[in-house]
Order: structure tokens, then C-alpha cells, then sequence
């Protein structure tokens, strides 16, 4: 028989009904990623399209992005889906932004905002899964 204890490990407290965990840093620069990648995506649409389509790509592109962050990525989504596709949603709305940069030949912020997004996506969700 064993000196230890028969000890299970027990969970991290859970805040209080109608309280949430302080923000970090990290919840922070994600924030400001999805904010910066959905203005991308509407400067995008109203700069790089002729005149009746740039006001179509200008609102739906970000839009688009919007309404999938919404159902699939955000803490309240709409959908409960496993992490592995919120993570594919999230890179998906990154990729797209890093593109657009691309497209509007500023592949360095492009470049920039892509590292930085995908890091700061891979902290926080590493986070959460823990």
C-alpha cells in the first residue's frame, strides 16, 4: 500500500452566475484582430471594386465575416460546434483579411496582421481548451 493520498485532482473555480473571467492581454489583441480584419474587409470591398459593386463587397464582405464570427467563433456563438471548426472559421476570417492586404498590394501588413492574428488565435484557444 502507498504513503500518498488517494486524491483527484478537482476543477478550476467557476466565477459566479452573471460574472466572467477578467480580461488578458490576449483577449484583447484577439479582439482587436477580428475588429481589424473585419475593417479590412470592407476597406477592401470599397476600394478595390468599380462603382455599384464596391458598395456590395464594401457592406457584405465584412458583413459575411460578421455574421460567421457570430454563429461559429464568438463566446456566445449561436452554434455550439466542436474547436477544431471554430478554429477553422477563425482562420478562415484571418486568411481572408491577409489576402485582402495582398490583393491591395500590401502584402507586409497583409503578412503582419496574418502572424500576429494567428498567434494571438493560438494563445487564446489554447486557453479556452484548458
Amino acid at each position: 500500500m502507498s504513503d500518498t493520498p488517494n486524491v483527484t485532482p478537482a476543477r478550476p473555480a467557476e466565477p459566479a452566475p452573471g460574472t466572467r473571467t477578467p480580461l488578458s492581454a490576449v483577449d484583447i489583441i484577439a479582439f482587436v484582430c477580428e475588429i481589424f480584419a473585419f475593417g479590412t474587409l470592407a476597406l477592401w470591398g470599397f476600394t478595390m471594386w468599380p462603382f455599384p459593386w464596391n458598395i456590395v463587397a464594401g457592406v457584405g464582405a465584412p458583413a459575411i465575416a460578421i455574421l460567421l464570427w457570430a454563429f461559429f467563433v464568438s463566446p456566445r456563438a449561436v452554434f455550439a460546434v466542436h474547436p477544431f471548426v471554430r478554429a477553422i472559421v477563425e482562420l478562415l476570417v484571418y486568411v481572408s483579411a491577409t489576402a485582402a492586404w495582398w490583393s491591395m498590394g500590401n502584402a507586409w501588413i497583409g503578412l503582419a496582421f496574418g502572424v500576429v492574428a494567428v498567434t494571438a488565435g493560438l494563445i487564446a484557444g489554447r486557453r479556452h481548451l484548458s
